[in-house]
């Protein structure tokens, strides 16, 4: 698998570029979801991938027999949609989950990690923000970082 450390469970958010590079080299192996401190049901289905609001939607449920779908089949299914819509590897991952009973939660995906000879991507619930603060922060992080960061020694700025 390509950028995944199996010493180190990464947490946060990963983008849709990320996940997909990583699941690249393990396309045999189960992908096991997480959340809600259980994995996700053997039959699981994503039924929706969408560009804008929302990157994935699992539907937990399962049907007889079924085991946890392989990273590549997952992987194929991300790569024809982004074929299709034009994804931005770039975007933040954002998974709808329900196993049909509860309601629908928004969750965010950590980075995978092989275990077990599965690959296992954490969920975790994703918080409300403010959109226009959250770009004007980012917006700020990158001034002070393009002003203060290494390659800006003997430039102009004043901290």
């Amino acid at each position: 698998m390509n950028a995944i450390d199996n010493n180190k469970i990464q947490t946060g958010e990963i983008s849709l570029g990320l996940l997909l590079d990583a699941l690249s080299g393990s396309k045999d192996a189960p992908l096991v979801f997480h959340y809600g401190g259980r994995p996700v049901k053997p039959g699981y289905h994503v039924t929706e991938v969408k560009a804008g609001q929302f990157s994935a939607q699992l539907w937990d449920i399962e049907e007889g027999g079924r085991t946890h779908i392989p990273a590549g089949k997952f992987h194929a299914i991300f790569r024809k949609v982004s074929e299709h819509v034009k994804l931005d590897g770039s975007a933040r991952l954002t998974f709808e989950v329900s196993d049909g009973v509860r309601p629908m939660q928004l969750y965010c995906a950590a980075m995978p990690v092989l275990r077990d000879g599965a690959v296992h991507v954490e969920l975790s619930p994703r918080p409300a923000s403010c959109k226009p603060r959250d770009r004007w922060l980012a917006e700020e992080s990158r001034k002070i970082a393009a002003c203060c960061g290494p390659s800006a020694a003997g430039s102009a700025c004043s901290a």
